[in-house]
This record gives structure tokens, sequence and C-alpha cells, in this order.
């Protein structure tokens, strides 16, 4: 058996709820939630089912207002002082403090380890060190931490020559005999790698899915046992369609190999029914993915066509639609080139999706006034999974809904500078770049005329609520940075203008400058309510705000926070003629 046990849990939070939970994401359990107060425990039928609950549960969802700690149940006596940090960026050596902070250097640099860490074993996934003090501050302070792009991911590994918890008073109340050491733990010599966040996705013709199948789903079975997957074939979804998609879940090797035995297979079937025509490999990848896949120019694309000998073709835009945020990447080629290019292709959009996770996860609760569920800025349902938006609420649907009050948000405008130089990649080829972007984040973008000839800024006008804000805005962030308007080290800082009413400009502002001091104190970004202004025939002025993409949307959305609260006080007074007005600001 594999405890887990689940943390940060909601007083509200019932045995019904985890069973809900649990059979959403597909976990199997082997016995039945016992909930406490703060936390719950539950048994798992294998090392697999623990580790899928750990790697798609734990930091990613919420229940009842808060987000769900899962690990493995390790008995404190067993521990001790060994972690298993994974998902370590290649080529990189580490070390670890005692107070949880991260340091890391590339292989042979000078030094050893701090006197509270020894190394036993590291390579580019994952490392197993022992930390002779604060094992659990730096298992805290080190999960989630961020170095060069990738998160880590820190566990304990339980100390199986440590005696088991017996009836020690340290022990929970129905917990004193939680059985003797497991020999599946976490450690490398029992799951040296780990499941990908992101699955792989592939399109199939659908005259060869009953051979992928085989005689009472033999074969399928045979594949899923010999490349350790989870493999699932939407034979219902598109009924009618040439093409069917099939979903493996595995290590990014796991997934390189049961793809291999799929295509060995549709190539035997292919000359066992004289089918004449080429088979390529069709890859499934979620559009936000799909540039950085290509890079600037095309760069990454044909660096991995020439390494593998394939030839690599990416569905148009014009193929996607709100409920298919997919795009088709076809490779043409040998099995074997496609299996090399297959690697390559999902290298390349599994760091992607690690970046923007880590990234959203470390500022999510930043950001008030934001239904980051409704955003769909990455695939939807499991972490990395298929098209269906389905399962997306709607704006305003949790707890931590907008600011502006019941029912829809209201529409807000920002002047977003960019490099003049960059127009062109904003706006795409035939304009078909700008419109996608305003289609998937439901905003009306548009770039304002030049101001003069020589002019090195021009402004994108951004028209949209909240959610559809953050969603242009950031990619726009991320299109400068993937064509390299900014070096590689540089991080993009953008200036975004917004328009607010005279009358609130001091509140935004504050007494002696309070406010805005303590809106720059908090979202790192620079806030700036020019004084000079004269107000427009609206009688708003601007606010500036510049900094790099997390810094504007929490300064933008603190803004709005004060701009909602001055018109619910507005609203509040009586509709009396004898009501003077506010006085406008000088």
């Amino acid at each position: 058996m594999n405890k887990l046990y689940i943390g940060n849990v909601s007083a509200e939070a019932s045995e019904e709820d985890f069973e809900t939970i649990f059979e959403q994401w597909k976990i199997p359990h082997s016995g039945p939630f016992l909930v406490k107060t703060g936390y719950a425990f539950v048994d798992c039928p294998d090392e697999k089912a623990a580790m899928k609950a750990i790697d798609v549960l734990s930091g990613k969802v919420e229940l009842h207002g808060k987000v769900l700690e899962v690990e493995h149940s390790v008995p404190k006596r067993q521990r001790s002082c060994k972690l298993q940090i994974r998902n370590i960026p290649p080529h990189m050596q580490w070390e670890v403090s005692a107070n949880g902070l991260l340091t890391a250097s590339r292989a042979g640099h000078n030094g050893g380890c701090p006197t509270g860490l020894s190394f036993i074993n590291t390579d580019t996934e994952t490392a197993v060190v022992n930390v002779r003090y604060a094992a659990k501050d730096a298992m805290e302070k080190l999960n989630g931490y961020m170095m060069e792009n990738y998160a880590l991911k820190v566990s304990y590994i339980p100390d199986e020559t440590a005696a088991p918890d017996g009836s020690s008073a340290g022990g929970r109340r129905g917990f004193n005999a939680r059985g003797p050491p497991r020999s599946s733990s976490p450690g490398l010599g029992a799951r040296p790698k780990v499941q990908s966040d992101i699955p792989l996705r592939v399109l199939v013709p659908t005259q060869f899915v009953g051979a992928i199948i085989g005689k009472e789903g033999a074969t399928i079975r045979n594949i899923t046992k010999l490349t350790h997957s989870k493999i699932d074939i939407h034979r219902k979804e598109n009924a009618g369609a040439a093409e069917k998609p099939i979903t493996i879940h595995s290590t990014p090797e796991g997934c390189s190999n049961a793809c291999r035995t799929i295509m060995e297979i549709m190539q035997k079937e292919a000359l066992d029914t004289k089918f004449t025509e080429e088979i390529p490999l069709k890859i499934l990848a979620h559009n936000n993915f799909v540039g950085r896949l290509i890079g600037k120019e095309g760069r990454n694309l044909k660096k991995i066509e020439q390494d593998t000998g394939t030839k690599i073709t990416i569905s148009p835009l014009q193929d996607l639609t709100l409920y298919n945020p997919e795009r088709t990447i076809t490779v043409k080629g040998s099995i074997e080139a496609c299996s090399r290019a297959e690697e390559e292709v999902m290298k390349k959009i599994r760091e992607s999706y690690e970046s923007d996770m880590a990234a959203m996860n470390l500022q999510s609760n930043l950001i008030p006034g934001l239904n980051l569920n409704a955003l769909g800025l990455f695939p939807s349902g499991a972490p990395g999974m298929g098209p269906s938006m389905s399962n997306v609420p709607p704006p305003g649907a949790h707890g931590g809904c907008s600011s502006f009050g019941q029912g829809h948000p209201e529409s807000e405008t920002v002047h977003l500078f960019i490099p003049a130089l960059a127009v062109g990649a904003i706006i795409g080829k035939q304009g078909q770049h700008i419109k996608q972007l305003s289609h998937f984040a439901g905003a009306s973008i548009k770039i304002a005329p030049a101001e003069g000839m020589d002019a090195k800024q021009r402004m994108v006008i951004i028209v949209g609520p909240p959610e559809a804000q953050f969603k242009a805005q950031c990619r726009i962030f991320g299109k400068l940075k993937e064509e390299n308007f900014f070096g590689p080290k540089e991080e993009v800082k953008l200036e975004a203008h917004i328009k607010v009413p005279s009358f609130a400009a001091g509140r935004v502002i504050g007494k002696g400058g309070k406010t805005v001091n303590e809106l720059q104190n908090l979202t790192c970004a620079e806030v700036v309510v020019p004084r000079d202004q004269t107000p427009d025939e609206n009688d708003q002025v601007i606010v500036k705000i510049s900094g790099h993409f997390f810094a504007c949307q929490l300064a933008q959305r603190k803004i709005q926070e004060i701009l909602a609260q001055v018109r619910r006080q507005q609203q509040a007074k009586p509709a009396s003629g004898a009501q003077p007005p506010l006085p406008r600001r000088k």
C-alpha cells in the first residue's frame, strides 16, 4: 500500500469531496478517506497511483478555497533527512542550504557542499540529498522553487532503516501503527523517472484503431504494460472522422516508446491491408506552446528537422476554434526519424508548459479580481489534457471573482506600448496573428497609427474584461520575448496606460503619495499619475504603469479595485440635487 497525506484541507471538506476529486482525475484508491481537521489520509493501490495523485493534485487542485498539498505519508521517524529533488534543469549541480535557499552552478564549481547537505545521487532530472538540519524547512521552501524555468519538486524519502512509528507520543491518534517501511518508496531505485505533467496526444487514421486496440484489447494492454503508460483511445470523439486522437500518459520515455510502438503497429497493418498512402506521425499540441516550438523565423523547427531527417508541418491558425485550441504537428519520415522528432517536439512543448505553469502558480495568488481557471491559458482538464474547454467555468464562478460585483465584469481599455519594430510580429502574416489573439483572448485588439516617422513605440489598444486583458497582454509579452525583441537574459518590461476619472486620480495617488507608493512596493511596477494633465473630453486622466507582465497586471487590478470602490461610494450617495459634486483634482 502507498499511503498519501493530503494537507491544507479546508474544515468544510468531506470524504465525499475527496471521492469526487479522485474520481474526476481518475486516480484509484484502495481504502476510504480519513479526513481530520486540516488534513486527510488515503491509501493508493500502488506507487504509480500515488505518484499520479501527487503530480496531478498537489499545488494544482483547489477544494473549498484551499489548494491541496499531496505527498507520501512518511512517519516522522522515517523522514530523517533524506529528500528527493525532481525536475532539475539539465547539467546543473545543486547545493541546498539548511534555511531552504538554493544556489546552483555549472559542473566543476569551486567548493564543496554546504555543511547541511551531502549528495547521494544526481542526474539531469532527479537528485537525492541528505539535509542534516531543517529538512522540513528545506522541503517547504524548495518545493516549487524556480531555477532556469524549471520548478523543483521536493518530497521526503522514507528512511528504510528507521523504525516505524509505533505507539510514540508524537503520533497522531489512530495512526500509531503505520506499517513497515514500504519497498516502493519514491527513491531513485523505485522511480527514476517521473510522469510528465503534459501527455502526448497523437492522431491516428480511424482504420488502424482496431489494430492498435487488438483482439479484446490485448494489443493496447501489452503496449501499456511494456511502456508503463496509460493510453486513452478516444473512439467516440468526432463520430465518422477520418482520424481519432490517442492520449498517452507516462514519463517522456514511456510516451515516446508507446508512440513508436503504435507507429510500428500502423505500418504493419498498412502492409497487411495493402494501404499504400504514407502514414505520418501527427502530434496534437496546444496553440500556446506552438510559437515557442517554431522559434524565431522557424529556427527551432528547422533544427529538429535537420537533426532528425524529417519534414515537419503545422496546421494553420484558421483551424483553431474555441473548443479546439490544439494545432496538428505533422511529421513525415521513417519510424526511427519520426520517433526522434517526437522526442524533440515534446521536449520543447513540456519545457514551455512547465515554464508557463510555474510562473502562473507563483504569481496567480497575487492578482485579485481574476478567475484564473477561466483564462484558458493552458489545456483544460488534467494538466495538459485535450482540447475540451467544457470544464472551464465561466468568469466569476469561483470565490476569487472579480471585484466589479455580480454578473459579468466591466470592460476595460488598456493602452500597451510595444517596440515599433515588433508591430509586424504582433499583427502576423495578413493579420492572422492579431486576429487569432483577439479571438483567443476575447478582446478587441488594435494597433494605433504611428505618431511620427521616427516613433520608437507603437500603442496597442486592448478592450475587454479582466480575463481578456490578462490573456491578451500575456500573449503580447510572450510574443516579444519569443521573437527576441528583448535579450535572452533581459526581462520584458512594457508601459501600459489606463484612464481613470479625474476626480478619482487623487485616490490612486493617496495622501502625500502614500497609495501610489504602496502600489509600487507591492507590485514592483512603476506607477505614475502625471500632475500636469488636462482631463480629456470624458473627464479622464492617464495612469502610467511600467514593469514586467505580472507587475503590470497586479498594478492594473489594484487600480481597478480602487476605482470600483470609488464607484460604489458614488452609488451609495443619495441622488439629490443638493449634493455638491466632488471637486476635480487640480
